[in-house]
């Protein structure tokens, strides 16, 4: 295939059984579910009915060489100024993560805030996503919180972190196949991560350090030291069919695909990231700047804020009815069974996980994961912190150099609305992630690994 990419990003459905998008890479040719002759899928019938086929042997191929030779983030060119539109048009990767914005469309708080708003578009990677965002085919999205860094200060793309869309929900898996049974055992192990620019990254990463181990970014075939642990980026889909084929040894990620991965694929979760770093974020709001900070967009802006928080809110207070209402079983946002979405929201269960000592601080009192939406500094500062000096990740990252974090957070994220719409509606404070004495705008952020 040799057709040129269009300027204007066009979504393709990829699952005619489901509104399942997915946007073309910079290769046609290696678009995940065409047909190839040439392609051998590793079939599993554990996931068919959820993720299709599989991890296809191209993807891994794929996966290892963005290890080895870039930073696996799209490429922005020229960034053109969209006029205003007041519908809300989002776009979500399928993890709990996104839980907020799909509530507060399916369930009218966009609505009662005299806003429109139109189904949420699901995109199975981050590229695609961070790709459709920036080419303003949406105007309200969940990202990892280092991406927005990124995004604003490597590639000058004009945008404003808004708000958190949850805290915790995320975890890391390994495989039944393997001897793993504390990260001292990670060395000469392959580990994938969502993105290298996530807290997934990150907090892996300082895991393994403190148990010895080292991590590096090389193709998969490459040999490791007895203390290397050899990482590489999937997409959430691709991780649980992936371990199952024996093909990685771990995987870190948000929920559901931990929950999905202990349930068809045997693994076992080893820690919860919420109990290594409490009420941590993970997936932020982020917006396009200019519509937070033109005046005549402010009133919009405020309540898609307040309609976030009342999702928040709501989910907080009815999480087995919300975990139905996500799964395929319900509104089909997100497409598993309600078992899987229903776990990953809901059990946390300090006796279930004591063996593999998945959660270590019982006195935080944290879920699996929480859902409140103010974006702490403190927190913010600590990401940046940890990209600049500690993480390792791939491509250029000089612009990092000049970033400090008073900079970031005062610079990216944009505090306005959000408190506001906390102001209007005090039950986030109910929220264990939130100081319960003293100023709840305030925090100091505990990290023990």
């Amino acid at each position: 295939m040799t057709k040129k990419r269009k300027v204007e990003i066009e979504a393709r459905k990829v699952n005619a059984d489901e509104d399942i998008f997915e946007l073309p890479p910079d290769n046609p040719d290696i678009i995940e579910g065409m047909p190839d002759p040439n392609l051998v899928l590793d079939y599993d019938p554990r996931f068919s009915s959820i993720l299709g086929t599989g991890i296809s042997r191209r993807t891994l191929l794929k996966a290892g060489a963005l290890a080895a030779f870039s930073g696996a983030l799209p490429s922005m060119g020229a960034f053109a100024e969209k006029k205003f539109d007041p519908v809300v048009k989002i776009c979500y990767i399928p993890i709990t993560d996104a839980a907020a914005l799909l509530v507060a469309h399916e369930l009218g708080f966009f609505k009662k805030e005299g806003i429109d708003s139109v189904r949420p578009t699901l995109i199975r990677g981050w590229s695609p996503l961070v790709e459709a965002f920036q080419a303003h085919k949406f105007n309200l999205t969940h990202m990892l919180i280092p991406i927005p860094i990124w995004m604003r200060y490597n590639n000058k793309f004009p945008m404003k972190i808004t708000a958190w869309d949850h805290t915790n929900g995320s975890a890391l898996v390994v495989g039944a196949h393997t001897d793993i049974k504390s990260f001292k055992d990670f060395g000469g192990k392959q580990l994938a991560v969502p993105y290298w620019y996530s807290i997934h990254n990150i907090v892996s990463q300082m895991l393994l350090r403190e148990a010895g181990i080292k991590p590096v970014i090389r193709p998969q075939d490459a040999k490791l030291a007895p203390d290397e642990c050899n990482f590489l980026v999937l997409a959430p889909p691709d991780m649980p069919p992936a371990i199952a084929a024996k093909k990685i040894d771990a995987y870190i990620v948000a929920e559901p695909f931990n929950a999905l991965g202990e349930i068809k694929a045997g693994a076992k979760l080893l820690r919860f990231t919420g109990d290594v770093w409490k009420g941590h974020p993970c997936c932020v709001v982020v917006m396009h700047e200019a519509d937070t900070m033109d005046p005549a967009r402010a009133a919009w802006a405020q309540g898609v804020h307040n309609a976030i928080v009342a999702a928040q809110i709501h989910l907080a207070e009815n999480r087995k009815e919300m975990a139905h209402l996500l799964s395929k079983d319900g509104k089909n946002y997100l497409p598993f069974p309600v078992e899987v979405i229903d776990r990953a929201m809901n059990f946390y269960d300090p006796a279930y996980y004591k063996n593999t000592k998945a959660i270590q601080h019982l006195d935080w009192q944290q879920s699996r994961i929480n859902f409140q939406g103010w974006p702490y500094p403190s927190a913010t500062d600590f990401v940046v912190e940890q990209l600049k000096t500690k993480t390792v990740v791939t491509g250029d990252r000089a612009f990092l150099d000049d970033l400090s974090p008073e900079k970031v957070s005062k610079d990216l994220v944009n505090y306005d609305f959000i408190k506001k719409a906390l102001e209007k509606n005090p039950k986030w404070k109910h929220d264990l992630s939130v100081p319960q004495t003293g100023d709840p705008y305030t925090r100091k952020e505990i990290i023990k690994v």
